[in-house]
């Protein structure tokens, strides 16, 4: 753990526990959900194994992360604990102050599709109300993803299997410019840059500008 600041004041004291290098991407990785460690390497991707072991041990010791029994048998996973889910609302904070530092694109720098499921609903939920449910394709990838919009907030996830009212076609940064409201719907369609497929008006719903 990193050394700490001996400063009373909570910012000092949280940033003891999670401001080490690694930190809060294991933390975003396990609010995607619970994982293996396999699993966590793969997520993480530039971060060398041992190093992941010291960040899960001090993350343990400090009620961050625990360790649990997969429900699939004995396999070990790692989850946050309650304490440690409520890192989600910061987190969520940063994903939209970084809007500006998004704009430029990946520049060659890794992405997992996974993150998605995170940053568009906090993008999304700060800032557009939904008066109907609605289910909208996103094909960023191979594997078809969904955007489930209802009142009580979005979801992103794979899909599911269930009727799409639209699919938006783009890649991961057009996304994430549509959902920060950075890029408007009718100049990401003027300049190629997104396709959609079926109701182009559930769309415009969830991505107005």
């Amino acid at each position: 753990m990193m050394r700490g600041y001996g400063q009373y004041c909570g910012l000092a004291r949280s940033l003891e526990v999670v401001g080490d290098r690694w930190n809060l991407l294991i933390v975003r990785q396990l609010l995607i959900a619970p994982a293996r460690y396999r699993d966590l390497i793969d997520g993480l991707p530039g971060i060398a194994t041992n190093l992941l072991a010291d960040r899960l041990r001090d993350l343990e010791a400090a009620g961050v992360v625990e360790r649990r029994t997969a429900a699939t048998g004995s396999v070990v996973e790692y989850a946050l604990t309650p304490w440690g889910a409520e890192l989600r609302q910061p987190i969520e904070s940063l994903m939209r102050w970084s809007t500006p530092l998004m704009i430029r694109g990946p520049e060659g720098d890794a992405f997992r599709l996974e993150w998605l499921s995170l940053a568009v609903p906090a993008l999304l939920g700060a800032r557009v109300k939904v008066r109907a449910s609605v289910t909208v394709g996103l094909e960023v990838g191979d594997a078809p993803f969904q955007l489930r919009a209802t009142r009580s907030g979005f979801e992103v996830g794979p899909h599911d299997g269930r009727d799409l009212d639209a699919t938006v076609r783009a890649d991961p940064a057009c996304v994430l410019g549509l959902a920060a409201g950075a890029l408007g719907l009718d100049d990401a369609l003027t300049l190629g840059l997104v396709e959609i497929d079926g109701d182009e008006s559930v769309v415009r719903t969830v991505f107005s500008a």
